[in-house]
């Protein structure tokens, strides 16, 4: 290893025994029976109590995220969805009650009044909102919907076509929506539409089930609706339902308008009549797709260069990960679909699980997983374990920043023409996604305020959105495709309501690249700082701490905007 490697600082147990295996309930319980009988004396005593706390619940957490990572790995494997599933069975369900006993302990003990309020007050509040919640008969619905979402994943996890001779994944399809042949990629683009559309009585059904499940504990937890209790389970302290609905109205004003602006030079440089749904991808001036790598060590090894050149220690960072078997990169058969970064939180190191393809997209994708990773290790000196994690408004800031931060340092990818097709593509994808997003977004607040609708209202209520954010692409002919087109957003199932995330997130990143702009090196340093702050500070501190504004209104909308049009410009071809 060179000098500058990175070595990461072990944090070993100081209550529990290094080997301690914590795999069943039996092996579990114990513990947590200590921490509920232990007697606390003193704030000192209260603050040891909470470390120990923290170490037991990180020990249990990885057993939980080791478990998951196996199965979205190889869902096909009855092993690993047995394993996960015994946890989800076995030990969630009498976890969560025990867990709400440990938060009763330390809120009703006398001696955190002796605790430093700045330091304690953010963590206060969640455990206060956290008690609130909890509803020992809302576990048993808990466990049914984590099940049916391990179904969804089954079900996307199995979706393959045939195409000229070759079984392939929805993902392993998208190359193809790139190609300059149109009736090729309409032919692939048609493909995967249909098989989706096969399993689509199967998706509803699960959502019905989900939805009526999610509903069902917000009611027993003393909500009217879905929507405030996902807020208040979201930890959304710092915004409101109201504030959400506004920034789909400042997206509809501000950027439908530039969307519609960048699919109208695409239809214009296509010389296609209309845009359809597999004239979205390819390069409108005939130019071959962007290939950035053949395999997924050259992507790694592609990324980490960047990464360097962002600040020499992310590198060496990324290094540590690849070389310690914390990436899982490929695409393949029975994986799960998307991307994601999960914790580790026994060994505080992150993991990165992701379908490359070898696509533009795929690099980032590894820079956005990236970017909460390096935010996992930067915090990860934090002796608070709810403090190692942020608010996902800000987690997103990491992930988001680090794409545009990477963007012009594509040279281990492409040649100079390439790397700004690169370049421009991403910028013009962001505008293009800030619609989707806040149509998925109001999808979700339209499901869960008319509970009992049906799967015809809820199609109708869908259309009308892309009609409203959609631009002008023609879905003639696919208008049932297009009815369904949701069914593709993995978060309405897994995660509801966590995607405006993006949205706000995307805002807080581009600050920080319009900042990169002018003073790079400050914008860096003011990054990496905020992320080391993890989530011991309000949301709006972190955004201030990283040197930009919380706020998601048109007024901040509106410059991003008009500075991404204004580097779109200098990027012409």
């Amino acid at each position: 290893m060179s000098a500058t490697a990175y070595v990461p600082e072990v944090f070993p147990r100081r209550w529990l025994s290094t080997g301690l295996k914590l795999k069943t309930w039996e092996e579990i319980e114990p513990w947590y029976r200590k921490l509920l009988e232990r007697p606390i004396a003193s704030p000192e005593e209260l603050e040891q109590w909470l470390a120990d706390a923290g170490e037991l619940n990180a020990a249990v957490a990885q057993e939980g995220a080791e478990r998951y990572v196996a199965m979205t790995c190889q869902t096909d494997d009855p092993d690993r969805e047995a394993a996960h599933l015994a946890f989800v069975r076995d030990i969630e369900p009498k976890l969560k009650p025990i867990q709400n006993d440990l938060r009763a302990k330390y809120l009703d003990s006398p001696h955190r009044a002796g605790l430093p309020k700045d330091r304690y007050h953010v963590f206060d509040r969640a455990q206060e909102n956290r008690r609130a919640l909890f509803r020992e008969a809302n576990i048993p619905r808990e466990t049914e919907l984590a099940e049916l979402e391990q179904l969804y994943q089954k079900t996307i996890g199995a979706m393959t076509v045939f195409f000229e001779g070759q079984e392939r994944t929805p993902a392993q399809m998208a190359p193809f929506l790139e190609e300059t042949d149109r009736v090729r990629r309409r032919k692939a683009w048609e493909l995967v539409a249909e098989r989706r559309l096969a399993d689509r009585d199967t998706l509803d059904d699960l959502f019905d089930r989900m939805a009526a499940l999610r509903v069902a504990i917000a009611r027993e937890a003393g909500f009217d609706n879905f929507v405030d209790y996902a807020f208040r389970l979201r930890e959304r302290f710092d915004y409101g339902v109201e504030d959400t609905i506004q920034f789909h109205r400042a997206i509809e004003r501000v950027v439908v308008p530039l969307a519609i602006d960048l699919q109208e030079e695409r239809r214009k440089a296509l010389a296609v009549e209309t845009l359809r749904p597999w004239d979205l991808s390819v390069d409108p001036l005939g130019r071959p797709p962007l290939r950035p790598f053949s395999d997924v060590e050259a992507l790694a090894a592609g990324a980490e260069s960047i990464f360097e050149g962002v600040d020499p220690d992310l590198g060496h960072q990324f290094a540590y990960l690849r070389a310690h078997g914390l990436l899982d990169l490929a695409n393949r058969k029975g994986k799960a679909p998307g991307g994601y970064q999960t914790t580790l939180e026994d060994d505080r190191l992150p993991f990165i699980f992701m379908n490359a393809v070898g696509l533009d997209g795929d690099v980032r994708t590894l820079l956005h997983e990236g970017g909460h990773a390096f935010h996992a290790l930067a915090s990860r000196g934090e002796p608070l374990a709810a403090y190692r994690e942020s608010p996902i408004e800000f987690c997103e800031v990491a992930s988001m920043s680090m794409e545009l931060l990477g963007a012009r340092d594509l040279e281990r990818f492409y040649d100079d023409d390439d790397a700004k097709r690169s370049y421009r593509q991403l910028l013009e994808g962001i505008v293009l996604i800030l619609p989707w997003i806040a149509t998925v977004d109001a999808f979700q607040h339209w499901t869960y305020t008319h509970p009992g609708h049906s799967r015809e209202e809820r199609r109708t209520a869908w259309t009308g959105l892309m009609d409203r954010f959609g631009g002008i692409v023609d879905w003639s002919g696919y208008e049932d495709a297009r009815a369904h087109s949701w069914h593709r957003q993995l978060h309405i199932f897994l995660y509801p309501f966590y995607y405006i995330e993006y949205g706000i997130a995307q805002l807080g990143a581009l600050q920080v690249w319009r900042r990169a702009l002018s003073d790079r090196a400050a914008a860096v340093a003011d990054y990496r700082r905020a992320l080391g702050i993890g989530g011991a500070q309000p949301l709006p501190d972190l955004f201030a701490a990283a040197g930009i504004r919380f706020a998601f209104d048109e007024a901040t909308l509106e410059p991003l905007m008009r500075a991404i049009r204004d580097e779109l410009e200098q990027l012409e071809p």
